[in-house]
């Protein structure tokens, strides 16, 4: 299915052969229950069975001093429909909102899209701040494609009770939304609707589309106050969600163009173990710690062929491919395990340089400068 013909889909409304619409039905091999969406929500993914080689360390490119793409980006696909957080999040982005932007019914379909070059980039979910590292995603990066990170986006997430016009919270006797974004207002559901019914939705913007299409009394959707605009819904009750500071951070997908070290990144790897065995996640950490390089996320996943009990470790570390450490680091890891996939190194969207890791880099240039006084010395 091309491109055009996924978001004709998403236009119409149209469920897929799977009732919702969660996949485009290829590459499949095995069913499981995960989370993905613009801040973590429930999808149905069949995960196909092979594991994809690591991109090229050579597509650094260290010329490109501002940390953007050298080429404007044509066609931007991102998880939609409009309306959603992640579209929010996108038009943040000067250079990737005035570009053709694509909304695809699912994460899967974005990824498809950028690894045919269908599309130039993608836009998606990778992690909330209350419900943690969005699986599926950083699953489909390890295992399904061979796409780099090259930004991130981080973007604050209010929802808010969106209703037709003239619905009292009398009337609600229906809400509709992603399972997550109703799980994040639990509690005002709980003393504003306690007897409402819960619906799932593939989306939050979804949710406010079905609720303005149906038009049947009582229904309700919980939703950005943009998409609750966009589909002429009014809204009852805003920033209904339990937690203030609730974030999910996005994410710029490409086939190549990796940015300039800017001092403040990021490095994503998949590490396969050589062996199940005691003190084997150890090994891995301490190439980490030898060189005194920050870890922001470790994460267990099951490698999809492998059966029970057989794991991956997806690590996301402060700092660049293309800084002396963590060239090193990759390089000792690679030579030790069984396998090593690099997904990227990008700009941290906080700015921030953690200053541990850069005295670190000081210290280790000093060290091999060192050593190469010593070797000159070799008769």
């Amino acid at each position: 299915m091309m491109v055009d013909e996924r978001v004709a889909n998403i236009n119409k409304g149209q469920p897929s052969e799977l009732g919702y619409g969660l996949l485009s039905g290829h590459r499949a091999s095995t069913n499981r229950l995960d989370q993905v969406g613009e801040s973590g929500c429930i999808h149905l993914h069949i995960v196909a069975r092979r594991r994809a080689t690591a991109p090229s360390l050579a597509r650094v490119n260290t010329a490109n001093n501002d940390n953007r793409p050298s080429t404007a980006a044509q066609r931007v696909a991102f998880f939609g429909p409009f309306g959603t957080f992640t579209e929010q999040a996108l038009r943040t982005q000067a250079d990737l909102a005035v570009a053709e932007l694509i909304p695809l019914r699912t994460v899967p379909d974005v990824l498809d899209a950028v690894s045919s070059g269908e599309v130039d980039l993608g836009f998606v979910p990778i992690e909330n701040s209350i419900e943690g590292m969005v699986n599926f995603t950083l699953d489909a990066l390890a295992f399904d494609h061979d796409l780099v990170i090259t930004r991130e986006v981080v973007l604050d997430i209010h929802l808010c009770l969106a209703a037709p016009a003239g619905t009292t919270m009398d009337d609600i006797t229906d809400v509709v939304s992603i399972p997550i974004a109703t799980a994040q207002c639990h509690r005002f559901l709980r003393e504003h609707l306690p007897n409402a019914i819960i619906r799932a939705a593939t989306s939050t913007a979804g949710a406010a589309k079905s609720v303005a299409d149906d038009g049947a009394s009582g229904l309700a959707a919980i939703a950005p106050r943009v998409a609750a605009e966009l589909y002429g819904l009014e809204v009852l009750a805003a920033d209904i969600e339990d937690e203030s500071g609730n974030q999910t951070r996005f994410v710029v997908v490409s086939r190549d163009g990796v940015p300039a070290p800017s001092g403040h990144d990021r490095t994503g790897l998949v590490v396969f173990q050589r062996a199940d065995e005691p003190g084997s996640l150890i090994s891995i950490l301490q190439e980490f710690a030898a060189r005194r390089i920050n870890l922001s996320n470790l994460i267990s996943r099951p490698i999809k062929h492998g059966g029970l009990g057989e794991y991956c470790f997806i690590i996301l570390a402060e700092g660049h491919v293309g800084d002396d450490l963590m060239a090193d680091t990759m390089r000792s890891l690679h030579a030790k395990q069984a396998s090593v996939k690099w997904f990227g190194s990008w700009p941290r969207a906080d700015s921030e340089a953690h200053e541990v890791r850069a005295h670190a880099d000081e210290r280790w240039r000093q060290a091999d400068d060192w050593i190469d006084q010593i070797r000159q010395r070799i008769n």
